[in-house]
């Protein structure tokens, strides 16, 4: 019987695309008549009765319903009527599976140039017989995701696994995050950028469409990236967890990388801004008073505001100037510095002053312990209850100093700091006691979530032209396309002239 369905949906393209389309619209119920029905006939497949044709109308009335919903709420859940359900549930699968063989693989203290070379390639095939009639009677509507082929490509495998456990996060969270039952989240914002982003549902991850430049760019630079948060432990780059590409039969392919998400945990952010340091189309209306609309503030919503930190001011200042600089030396431009603040508690303020908890951090900062997988993590949650306290100023080796020491092999970002004089070379604070310590920064009132993202932009041909064209149309007004140098320059400015 399973043999003969199994000839009747696989062996005729009609008939399985008739009953994509039936499992897709129909219940369970209805998808167990027809494959019964279809069993007692043998012979070739037919194809089920035409469901009832929506209008053009209605069709157009539904979606600009929920691209509006979208446009509003920010974040979308991707359930079975969504158009991007099928595509998530094969992201899902084919993490699964990429995380399965890292998690057999420990993770490698000296990274060779193999390891930024990696690239693997996993086949995910149809399912056939048996299992596709438990998928088409239990879930009709993901009948049509399970029985097509697809690959997905893993870059950087090695590398990327030393990244995650050199920050704390190991294997087996990353999959529960990554490849839960609970559908991914859609967020639309009001960037003009055309990738697509997705969120888990614990909103720890970010996952987001790139173009094949971008990704070229990153791998090309790997290296390098993973030698400055190597140096700069706490640095506030955005943390590239994954690069992967997935193919899906005949022609459609997507490239997409995993991140970390600044704004984690966000349940009490009241508010997040997207600072770029310029004016032109730095301007967005503020979400109604009251309302759960999430909407990313720009530079000149900002003003009047201020970062308020005391002592850990100026490591932010310095740790901005680092990462920028680093940036500038890529060539490239039109990153954001993503900023969201939200009050601090009572109890939180206090916890600022124990002294138990300042002696055990500043002991883990400086002096981490043998493990290279956790005792050596920036930021690893301590077991105590105590939470963050005010850091010593920190210092910063001379360009000559961070040039020499960029010439050792490359390892896995986060190796500890051997003594005091590392502690301050490397720019290290004393970190919160929280699940997202290297982008929170407690000051005396607000805890603020502070990152730089979208760094994939170059300084070429393109970027030069619309730089003079900018010039020409905005003269005397600052906008996002200037030459790296200026950018860099520009918003550690800012961070200067806003912070206190």
């Amino acid at each position: 019987m399973a043999t003969q369905l199994q000839t009747a949906v696989f062996g005729f393209p009609a008939g399985l695309l008739s009953l994509f389309d039936f499992c897709r619209k129909r219940s369970a119920p209805q998808a167990a008549a027809l494959l019964s029905a279809q069993m007692e006939t043998p012979g070739r497949l037919q194809p089920p009765p035409p469901p009832p044709q929506r209008s053009g109308t209605a069709k157009r009335r539904r979606w600009g319903g929920l691209r509006q919903q979208w446009k509003l709420l920010g974040l979308f859940e991707i359930d079975q009527q969504h158009n991007f359900y099928g595509l998530t549930c094969r992201m899902k699968e084919g993490l699964a599976a990429a995380i399965h063989t890292s998690t057999h693989t420990p993770p490698a203290n000296d990274l060779s140039d193999d390891d930024f070379r990696s690239k693997v390639t996993q086949v995910h095939k149809v399912r056939s017989g048996r299992q596709a009639v438990i998928v088409a009677l239990r879930r009709p509507r993901q009948f049509a995701v399970f029985v097509q082929d697809f690959s997905l490509e893993t870059f950087g495998g090695p590398v990327f696994a030393a990244l995650r456990a050199s920050l704390g996060i190991t294997e087996d969270e990353y999959l529960q995050s990554l490849c839960s039952e609970s559908c991914y989240l859609q967020f639309i914002s009001n960037s003009k950028s055309k990738a697509d982003f997705f969120l888990t549902n614990d909103k720890r991850f970010f996952l987001k469409t790139q173009n094949k430049r971008e990704i070229k760019f990153l791998l090309s630079n790997l290296k390098i990236y993973v030698e400055h948060l190597r140096k700069f432990p706490h640095s506030l780059l955005v943390k590239f967890l994954g690069v992967h590409r997935i193919r899906i039969p005949p022609g459609r392919k997507k490239y997409f990388i995993v991140m970390q998400s600044v704004f984690y945990p966000d349940e009490r952010i009241n508010a997040r801004y997207d600072i770029k340091g310029c004016q032109v189309s730095r301007w967005t209306d503020p979400a109604p008073e009251g309302s759960q609309i999430i909407v990313v503030l720009k530079d000149l919503n900002f003003e009047g505001q201020f970062i308020t930190l005391e002592r850990q001011r100026s490591w932010l200042v310095q740790q901005v100037e680092i990462d920028t600089s680093f940036l500038e030396r890529l060539n490239v431009l039109d990153y954001s510095l993503l900023l969201a603040h939200q009050p601090l508690h009572h109890d939180e303020r206090n916890q600022n002053l124990s002294f138990a908890s300042l002696i055990v951090r500043t002991k883990k900062s400086v002096n981490p312990g043998s493990s290279p997988i956790h005792a050596e993590v920036p930021g690893a949650v301590l077991n105590d209850d105590a939470g963050p306290s005010p850091e010593p100023d920190s210092g910063l080796t001379s360009s000559q100093d961070r040039d020499d020491s960029s010439r050792t092999s490359p390892r896995p970002a986060g190796s500890g700091a051997d003594s005091p004089d590392d502690f301050r070379a490397q720019n290290r604070r004393l970190l919160p006691n929280l699940k997202n310590p290297l982008h929170v920064i407690d000051g005396p009132e607000q805890r603020y979530f502070i990152g730089i993202i979208d760094v994939f932009t170059v300084y070429g041909l393109k970027k030069r032209l619309e730089h003079l064209w900018k010039s020409l149309r905005h003269h005397g007004r600052s906008f996002s396309t200037v030459s790296p140098q200026e950018y860099s320059g520009r918003l550690r400015r800012w961070v200067q002239n806003h912070t206190d």
